[in-house]
């Protein structure tokens, strides 16, 4: 809360970078990340802003390669 009791009125979330998705965006992932289940995302930033439907879709295409990671530390 700011000072006066007053909340910052919240942003509306960003629109996924699927290239024609633009539901708004749950999570953000590297842009390197994201590319790993989706190689055609524009150069947009550092950050790519990811639906509810494509941060799955990604958790289950980078499921292994996340194991692995896991694993090895």
């Amino acid at each position: 809360m700011t000072p006066g009791g007053v909340r910052p009125a919240e942003e509306p979330p960003e629109p996924c970078l699927v290239v024609r998705c633009g539901a708004p965006s749950v999570r953000r992932l590297t842009l390197a990340e994201a590319r790993k289940a989706f190689p055609d995302l524009p150069e947009r930033g550092r950050r790519a802003p990811l639906c509810r439907e494509h941060y799955r879709a990604w958790k289950k295409s980078t499921r292994a390669a996340r194991k692995l990671d896991r694993l090895a530390r």
